[in-house]
């Protein structure tokens, strides 16, 4: 067995012979990095050799292995769901969204349908009754909407939302308000009669047509039905919303309407309305006090006049409202229509669903083609769809890349010559790399990672892209095995060469996307995590099971098997010239320093126990003269790494000589070092490469400051369609959001009034808050509240003024002046609740089995009087009394429906149910029960004019900042709604990124620096990727894409793919002996076919996404990407090798010669002959081997061979030769010594 060689002659490829080898004279410094990349190469060719041992075993436990891990697809999940995709993990935001949850629970309130009308002529006014009239129609034939599912017919009235329904003791009345309350709709339809059209309910009473909001006039309506039945309270419920004569007392819109009543106001006088008078200051339901609808929730584009009084409008909205599933499933539960349905909650949204989907196609359809106006028309289930869409895998593009791949790797890997050819590699390795993908998404998805639309559309061509790079790298490598290898270890000799630069970019690439992981966008983590494990499978596919495909191709190659079409033999080459060497002497060929260069298109390798190179023609070849060398024979000289360039250049050569077209000898490799490299190391080209991209650096700079954050959604749905229509429609006349003002638990509320008043005014006084007009008071529930009690007290203080109610009873006065006279007894203790102390001398406070208030006992002396008039239930200063703050939330939240429904406050818990009755005044009915503390309450707001994502930022800073002063007052509170869950991020995006940068580059360093042993390189490197994510943020500034968690996702990723073409470069330049322009030669000459090659297979992978119907797809990765690619392309082959060739690290070994006692200066090359030159870099102590040649005729060789002895003639042996015993300084490896 072969001693291994001492470490100061130890080449830095060297790994333990499998066979006597004779050692190079090497010598370098005492350094540990060419122990450990010496024995992590030993690894690698140990890993190959066994993996060529066993390909057939290794490839069919591989294949069985990764489609184990496939078959986990089935398993997978798309979430759809934005909050679960948007909302940053553990942030602020998600908790108060589960605090939110936890309270109310998952649903909204309603679910809002909306359409919007603009004019097909830019600018065209719309308020005229003739567009209005258009908007009615479209308007009307959405709310006739029917569709039949389970055997029942729904239609609006079922399923639109009704705010505030009041409970009615008269059953006759009861049964009417349900059919006849109105649904929410917030249209400019409303400001005018033909807004009932839109209410679809209807009753019936005898003697009179059928009720519905065309025709009726709720005043005259109670007018009649008073002799029969006692409405007084429900008179004051509709005297307190104002309701008034409700539809029929407004204008008509169209006054020669036959049904236009004779109430409306231009009835008689048949003249049109004014429309931009009518609706200016906004419209009103059926309700005036509680139903108002803000101009800017009806009117888009609007003008005004000096004096700003409302002149014109581009665009009309109108607003329809459902319930949520929850509800709906509620509201129909036990109900005879549903019981024999198997009605759920899940039917229920199934209902929803088809519903949503049939209002906008038909209100899209409502106005013909040639009408002057367009309606958009959306709902939420529009959004879902497209979300789903989104999300869904594209079977056809997905198959089109590949098969793209496929043709592009079998089409650039086959030959002429079936010895040389790949394609059937090429094809194996893009189908591995397809399993491989798979595998780790299947793999994803037994972990749980759900997926999500960047998953589906996005990852499958990114990992196709990334993973073919190596699979081009191994093939390149593995033909380029230098002369002299063995054939059963080509294989280990192809992963010793290749392994270390494959597990460089594989760990890259993973750090990379694990490092974008950081952003805590669960869609992108989601994304980022899934990439990793991606390329986790793919770098294992690469490193062991592909070598063993490249080994079954090998074998074929032995057999001399047609490429592809395996099944068939044909021989590759008849015969081949072999030029062996002869002995140095007098007179048979100059002497000195000399070298043989590439005059005859041979292999050539060095014996290892003579000097003599020993050269194979092909068959039929002929001796050219050599073609011009613009690097001179620098390149061949010892100081460079002539095994390896020789071998890549063997297969090359080959093929060019038996070719006669002149397109055959040209590859990128003799592109590389023949034109390519020598242009530019120039020095003038070096400084023009440096002085470019600096300049290139510069714009970026500026370009950076050009970036603005943001996502619309409108770049999320694709061009052209009418969701993409309503979208821009919307934020260019609609941006409105209701959010709201969350108060939770931890705090008395009936102690901090003023705090709540406090909060409720600064947030107003937001810029982005869309103030209430000022003849309207605050929508929030406290002011509500307020103002109901003040109004009961007031109705008590006129019937105490009158004697209508007294100190012994409140039976005469009116419904509020009693639950007035009610709440002013109240204690707010639970044991007591009712105070008599200042009733009489002998009575005190009755308990829960106190008498009746309304007669007085003997013993009970009526100084109640002092009580009743001196109590507030509002003080001076608009506070609610403590004592009485929950008390009375139970009294108005059972009295006052309309008004706990305009408030939204949605309290948790909610407060009990009370049915007030002024007749009963026994203590049950008396003792109010008290609500309990409060955990959740809110106040409403709409945002408006936010168009850039500067104007989120700034409304929700300013809204943080008022609950942290809130905070501060005992008050805890939080904002709720979209722009919080979803622009919130972007406070903190910049930061996330600058640290997954910072962090990511550091690791990149640590790993090449860990892999290189090298911190030289591993600097340069990292220098040139962070100039690669500078660069590519400032060219996104330049193409409008704005930053937001999807383009940060990708600039973090760019360090990791940017690896990719720059490591390569690097570790070839590393591991080359010589000058640095000589070495970054030879790195460009080595690495330039196939990182070439994997940028090639990049942007075929991401071609497909240029297809998408998504312009998100298009702008935020197909354009990113492929700009990603090809900066790093420049990077890697451009400014890297100037920057190694200027500021490379130092070689790591010198290969030493033995002095020759004699060098005679070389003749001077003949025209048409071998070539003979003197190395300008080689000092003329060093020599090298020189010979004539001899002509002898062969069979060809086999691969991995490269001397075969004919069958008809015996052998040529070195040991036949006098110089047989010589002393040898060149190793059996090949034929000059490298470090790679």
């Amino acid at each position: 067995m072969a001693r291994p060689p001492p470490l100061q002659e130890l080449p830095p490829g060297y790994t333990p012979p499998a066979r006597a080898a004779s050692p190079q004279i090497l010598a370098g410094s005492l350094k540990a990095p060419l122990w450990l990349r010496a024995y992590f190469q030993g690894l690698l060719f140990s890993l190959g050799c066994g993996i060529q041992r066993h390909c057939g075993k290794v490839l069919f436990l591989g294949l069985l292995a990764f489609g184990a891990l496939a078959l986990g697809l089935r398993v997978a999940i798309i979430e759809t769901d934005l909050e679960q995709l948007w909302v940053e993990v553990g942030s602020r935001v998600s908790q108060e969204l589960q605090y939110t949850k936890e309270k109310l629970g998952d649903e909204a309130a309603y679910t809002s349908q909306m359409l919007i009308q603009t004019p097909r002529r830019e600018g065209e006014n719309v308020l005229t009754p003739e567009a209005l009239g258009l908007h009615l129609q479209a308007a009307l034939t959405a709310s006739k909407v029917q569709v039949s599912l389970y055997g029942k017919s729904w239609d609006l009235n079922k399923i639109c939302y009704k705010s505030g329904i009041p409970l009615i003791e008269n059953g006759m009345i009861e049964r009417m308000i349900e059919k006849l309350f109105p649904c929410v709709i917030l249209t400019p339809l409303d400001c005018f009669w033909e807004g009932a059209k839109l209410q679809g309910g209807s009753a019936y009473l005898p003697g009179r047509p059928d009720i519905q909001w065309t025709n009726l006039d709720p005043e005259q309506l109670l007018e009649e039905l008073g002799p029969f039945a006692s409405l007084e309270g429900f008179r004051e419920l509709l005297d307190k919303a104002q309701v008034g004569q409700a539809y029929v007392g407004r204008p008509c819109l169209h006054p020669d309407d036959l049904h236009c009543p004779p109430s409306a106001p231009n009835h008689h006088g048949k003249q049109a309305p004014n429309v931009a008078q009518e609706l200016s200051g906004g419209c009103h339901g059926f309700s005036h006090k509680f139903m108002h609808w803000q101009e800017e929730l009806l009117l888009g584009g609007i003008s005004r006049d000096p004096r700003g009084q409302l002149l014109r409008a581009e665009a009309l909205q109108s607003t329809f409202l459902l319930m949520s599933p929850r509800q709906l499933y509620e509201h129909f539960r036990g109900d005879y229509q549903t019981h024999d349905i198997g009605w759920s909650e899940e039917r229920a949204g199934t209902v929803l669903q088809a519903w949503q989907r049939r209002f906008v196609q038909l209100a899209q359809e409502a106005l013909p083609q040639n009408s002057s106006q367009q309606i958009h028309a959306f709902s939420s289930t529009t959004l879902d769809d497209i979300l789903h869409a989104f999300s869904e895998v594209s079977a056809a593009r997905v198959a089109g890349g590949y098969l793209l791949m496929l043709a592009y790797a079998c089409v650039t890997m086959l030959r002429w010559d079936c010895a040389q050819s790949q394609g059937a590699v090429g094809l194996a390795g893009v189908l591995l790399v397809a399993l491989a993908v798979a595998s780790g998404l299947g793999l994803c998805a037994l972990l749980g990672i759900a997926f999500n639309a960047a998953t589906t559309q996005v990852l499958p061509f990114l990992a196709l892209g990334i993973g073919v790079d190596d699979i081009f790298l191994l093939a390149h490598a593995f033909t380029e095995a230098p002369p002299g290898t063995p054939l059963q270890e080509r294989t280990g000799e192809c992963l010793q060469r290749t392994g270390t630069s494959v597990a460089l970019t594989s760990i890259n690439h993973m750090v990379a996307f694990f490092m974008a992981a950081l952003v805590p966008i669960p869609a992108l983590r989601a994304f980022s995590l899934q990439a990793a494990i991606v390329v986790g499978c793919n770098f294992a596919a690469v490193m062991l099971v592909f070598p063993a495909v490249l080994s079954l191709d090998l074998h074929r190659r032995h057999c001399q098997r047609l490429d592809v079409l395996c099944c068939f033999s044909r021989p590759c080459s008849a015969r081949v010239i072999q030029i062996l060497p002869r002995e140095l002497g007098d007179g048979t060929g100059p002497v000195g320093i000399a070298h043989l260069t590439a005059t005859v298109q041979a292999f050539a390798r060095c014996e290892t126990s003579s000097q003599h190179v020993v050269t194979i023609l092909p068959p039929r070849a002929r001796l050219v003269p050599p073609p011009s060398d613009p690097l001179g024979s620098e390149l061949f000289s010892p100081g460079g790494s002539t095994r390896d360039l020789l071998g890549q250049e063997e297969g090359t050569r080959q093929k060019a000589t038996c070719s006669s077209l002149p397109c055959a000898r040209w590859s990128l490799a003799h592109f590389a070092r023949y034109q390519f490299a020598p242009w530019l190391l120039q020095a003038h080209s070096k400084a023009m490469v440096l002085v470019l991209f600096g300049a290139l650096l510069g714009l970026s700079l500026y370009g950076a400051t050009l970036v603005q954050d943001g996502l619309a959604l409108t770049d999320v749905v694709p061009r052209g369609t009418k969701e993409h229509a309503f979208l821009s429609a919307q934020l260019r006349y609609f941006s409105l959001y209701e959010v709201a003002l969350v108060t939770q638990g931890g705090f008395d509320y009936a102690h901090s009034q003023r705090a709540l008043f406090d909060l409720h005014q600064r947030f107003s006084s937001l810029k982005a808050v869309l103030p209430p007009p000022a003849t309207q008071a605050p929508r929030t529930w406290l002011h509500y509240y307020r103002n109901w009690l003040q109004g009961i007290q007031a109705a008590f203080d006129q019937d105490w003024a009158s004697g209508r109610i007294s100190h012994h009873s409140c039976r005469n006065g009116s419904e509020d002046g009693a639950l007035a006279y009610k709440l002013l007894i109240q204690t707010g203790d639970a044991q007591e609740p009712l105070d008599f102390s200042q009733v009489g001398s002998g009575a005190g406070r009755v308990g829960m089995q106190g008498g009746p208030l309304g007669l007085v006992g003997p013993d009970l002396q009526p100084s109640l009087p002092l009580q009743l008039t001196t109590r507030k239930l509002v003080d001076k200063e608009g506070l609610i009394p403590p004592e009485l703050f929950y008390v009375g939330l139970t009294m108005w939240v059972s009295s006052d429906p309309l008004g706990l429904a305009a408030s939204q406050a949605n309290f948790y818990p909610p407060p009990p149910e009370w049915l007030h009755d002024k007749y009963d005044t026994t203590g049950e009915n008396l003792r109010i029960p008290a609500a309990q503390p409060l955990e959740f309450a809110q106040f409403p707001f709409l945002l408006h004019g936010l168009q850039k994502t500067a104007d989120f930022v700034e409304a929700i800073e300013g809204a943080r900042a008022a609950c942290a002063e809130a905070g501060r007052a005992g008050v805890r509170a939080y904002p709720s709604g979209s722009p919080f869950l979803f622009w919130e991020q972007y406070l903190g995006l910049r930061r996330y990124f600058l640290l997954a940068i910072c962090i990511l580059l550091v690791c990149t360093f640590l790993v090449c620096a860990l892999l290189l042993l090298n911190p030289w390189t591993a600097g340069l490197i990292v220098l040139v990727l962070a100039m690669m994510t500078v660069e590519l943020f400032g060219i996104m500034g330049f193409l409008g894409i704005k930053l937001s968690a999807i383009p940060v996702v990708i600039l973090v990723a760019s360090v990791g793919i940017g690896v990719e073409f720059t490591v390569h470069v690097a570790l070839g330049f590393l591991t080359t002996q010589g000058s640095r322009n000589l070495r970054a030669a030879c790195a460009l000459e080595r690495t330039f076919a196939p990182v070439t090659d994997g940028a090639v297979s990049t942007l075929l992978g991401l071609l497909m996404l240029a297809g998408s119907n998504f312009d998100f797809i298009i702008r935020y990765f197909f354009v990113v990407l492929t700009v990603l690619t090809l900066l790093g392309l420049l990077h890697g082959l451009v400014l890297l090798p100037v920057l190694l060739s200027i500021l490379g690290p130092p070689p790591e070994v010198v290969q030493m010669y033995k002095e020759s006692p004699e060098v005679l200066s070389p003749p001077a090359p003949q025209e048409g002959g071998l070539r003979w030159g003197l190395s300008p870099t080689l000092p003329q102590s060093f020599a090298r081997v020189t010979t004539s040649v001899t002509v002898a005729l062969h069979p060809p060789p086999l691969p991995g061979a490269y001397i075969h002895p004919a069958s008809d003639e015996p052998p040529w042996s070195p040991v036949a030769t006098p110089a047989a015993s010589a002393p040898s300084s060149l190793s059996s490896r090949g034929p000059c010594p490298a470090t790679g």
